[in-house]
């Protein structure tokens, strides 16, 4: 059997024609290794800018305000970074124990969680469950977009490895905590707090901070005000941890 497959492939890449084309599909792959290449030399960033100083806004918030000029239903934009030191452990533990348990063990990428979201997935034979952890979740809110395309997700596996060398596991944390989206609209914990509780995040308990954490990652449907199923479900698998 390995005879003849060996035999085959070499008439047929053995022939003048089939060796230009193979040939050219080669110089088109490096010609889009280069471009990519370039691409992610052009949007690197100044991990200096990040590593320090005020959260900035994310392209997430940037696109909730360019989209929201065209629905006239959606909230003004909700969105007040404030220091880690000024969010409770509790909030920062709920979190942490929500979206990525192995978030202080791993280096961006948790290959144990790939692994068994990849198992599940295949045993159900579609996509149901993904693997980002709070860094890679980071970059896709901070640089990139909601896309899922390989390519898309390849920038951000390239990007995570850049941000985890250069940035601190605290100040990740302090981007996440103050960038991912607790509602329409409401973006960062104290945003949130406030919107649901009228209170800065610094004054919530902990069963808020469990609410809080248990909006990710579908705020806008499963939340404190939705109250749905999933929601409290969710919020159940948390408290467990405390």
């Amino acid at each position: 059997m390995a005879y003849r497959f060996r035999r085959l492939f070499a008439s047929t890449f053995g022939r003048p024609g089939a060796r230009r084309l193979l040939r050219w599909c080669w110089r088109l792959l490096l010609a889009l290794a280069l471009m990519d290449a370039g691409y992610l030399v052009g949007i690197w960033p100044q991990w200096d800018l990040y590593a320090s100083g005020p959260v900035q806004r994310s392209n997430f918030i940037r696109a909730y305000e360019f989209e929201r000029g065209r629905h006239a239903d959606w909230p003004a934009l909700r969105w007040n970074p404030v220091a880690i030191e000024a969010i409770p452990q509790d909030m920062i533990w709920a979190v942490v124990v929500a979206e990525d348990a192995r978030f202080f063990e791993h280096d961006g990428v948790d290959i144990e969680a790939l692994r068994d979201a990849m198992e599940y997935n295949l045993s159900r034979k579609k996509m149901i469950y993904g693997a980002s952890t709070i860094s890679q979740q980071t970059v896709k809110n901070v640089f990139l977009n909601s896309s899922r395309d390989p390519l898309r997700k390849w920038h951000e596996l390239l990007l995570t490895i850049g941000m985890e060398r250069n940035l601190s596991k605290k100040r990740i944390l302090e981007h996440y905590l103050n960038l991912a989206e607790f509602g329409r609209g409401v973006y960062g914990v104290d945003a949130a707090a406030r919107y649901y509780w009228g209170i800065p995040v610094s004054r919530i308990s902990r069963r808020q901070a469990i609410e809080l954490a248990a909006t990710l990652p579908s705020p806008v449907k499963n939340n404190p005000r939705t109250d749905t199923r999933s929601f409290r479900r969710r919020v159940k698998k948390i408290r467990r941890y405390f």
